[in-house]
């Protein structure tokens, strides 16, 4: 790649995705300020924390659909100042509505980062897309890592206020605009080879019906009177109503497999069950006598290291192996959390979440990438869309259930998802490998 500097833009990249990881961890630490210090109760919290993850999915939505259009760079510098203005807010929260409007910004800048810089990455990378697209989201758990140390550190050991916390991401947002600064950005991969956006837009199968189902997703999370019990039949029929209508739209009007509906509903459940889970953890471990933020960091830690090694353990066991001992894993990890008690079983069970978790994210991008290339930078980004507004209507519903049932209990419904993955990614692998037999 002519006047392109690989190294550069991947580092500015993997510190875009730092900014976003620290949100999390911050997070994960003032959700007790909130409820302490301001007096929301959690399942507020958990409304006002769901814009940081159906912002995230409005702006990847949006630039999948028009990443080609205004260009890489102009959302990258979205991004940046969309992050800006959003942690400003965030310094200045002191109610419901300032920290909703606060996640809002930094939801969206959250969203822009993973738009850019999804399909950046497999550009910058054509050869070896899904090996780097796990170590660009190394900084994910890493940042997570970061940002737990640092809000024991801060606000545990030192006592200063959560708003020194908040201010200490400005500092990663400063050299990752320094870094795309002045920089070419290639074009994406989709339009390098040549795929036009009609195809990309056909082969993700089922957009129109697809992007519908995430709104009607943000309103549950985001409004109460759309709030749908799940004693009751209506949001099954629901989902059945949306299937329906992506096998019409897919079969019979764009008449392409369904693939990538497929690999979007999996998204939505590892997204929910790594994110959730971690979204709560200090309110989820906070009697199991150790610090919660120090297994926020352990889990983290754990998915940075695995993350960065992934490229030969995907090269030995493939994608959909990887997606498949995922799902096992996280369920053991998820069943033995919810009946950990003391430290060191706690922190064994964290660990074994972690290993189950790991690969999630990156994983499912890569294979959206890997097994259905024309879905291009759309494609990649309504997956990472999904999985946080999944996540953002898994938020209120975990706080109320550990407000009401208990942490244990909470734990234990939550190992519901990845035992649904663990059929789904076997249906998954018996597709692969049949598609491949084809083609041979």
């Amino acid at each position: 790649m002519n006047n392109v500097n690989q190294k550069r833009l991947f580092i500015a990249s993997c510190l875009a995705l730092l900014v976003t990881a620290i949100t999390f961890a911050i997070r994960a630490k003032i959700e007790g300020v909130f409820t302490e210090d301001y007096g929301l109760s959690k399942e507020q919290v958990g409304r006002a924390f769901g814009p940081a993850f159906w912002g995230f999915a409005v702006a990847m939505f949006a630039g999948g659909y028009f990443i080609d259009i205004v260009k890489t760079k102009t959302v990258v510098w979205m991004a940046f100042f969309l992050h800006l203005v959003g942690i400003i807010l965030l310094l200045m929260a002191k109610d419901y509505f300032s920290l909703f409007l606060a996640n809002v910004f930094i939801g969206l800048g959250n969203g822009s980062v993973e738009a850019a810089c999804n399909p950046l990455v497999t550009a910058l990378f054509p050869d070896k897309k899904t090996k780097m697209l796990n170590r660009f989201h190394v900084w994910f758990p890493g940042g997570i890592v970061i940002g737990s140390l640092l809000a024991t550190l801060i606000m545990d050991e030192m006592n200063f206020s959560w708003q020194v916390l908040v201010s200490i991401l400005f500092i990663p947002l400063v050299l990752y605009g320094f870094l795309f600064f002045g920089q070419k950005i290639p074009e994406t991969e989709r339009v390098t080879s040549g795929v036009s956006y009609k195809e990309m837009m056909r082969n993700v199968g089922a957009p129109v019906t697809i992007t519908i189902a995430v709104i009607l997703m943000i309103l549950v999370a985001t409004v109460p009177s759309f709030t749908v019990s799940f004693d009751s039949a209506l949001p099954f029929v629901i989902v059945a109503a949306v299937a329906v209508a992506i096998v019409i739209e897919g079969r019979l009007v764009n008449k392409i497999t369904l693939l990538f509906p497929f690999i979007f509903f999996c998204m939505l459940l590892t997204a929910s069950t790594e994110l959730g889970t971690t979204q709560w953890i200090n309110a989820l471990l906070a009697e199991n006598g150790i610090g919660p933020m120090i297994i926020l960091a352990v889990v983290t830690g754990i998915m940075a290291v695995g993350r960065y090694f992934a490229g030969s353990l995907i090269h030995r066991l493939n994608t959909t192996g990887v997606l498949l001992g995922s799902a096992i894993i996280s369920t053991a990890g998820l069943l033995l959390l919810s009946i950990a008690q003391g430290p060191v079983m706690t922190v064994v069970s964290a660990a074994v979440f972690a290993i189950g978790v790991c690969y999630f994210w990156p994983t499912m991008i890569g294979a959206a990438s890997e097994f259905t290339p024309k879905t291009g930078a759309l494609g990649m980004s309504i997956l990472g869309g999904a999985g946080f507004v999944a996540t953002s209507m898994v938020l209120p519903i975990m706080g109320k259930s550990i407000e009401t049932a208990g942490s244990q209990i909470t734990l234990r419904n939550m190992s519901v998802l990845p035992i649904i993955l663990i059929v789904a990614f076997v249906v998954l692998s018996i597709i692969i490998k049949n598609r491949k037999a084809i083609k041979e």
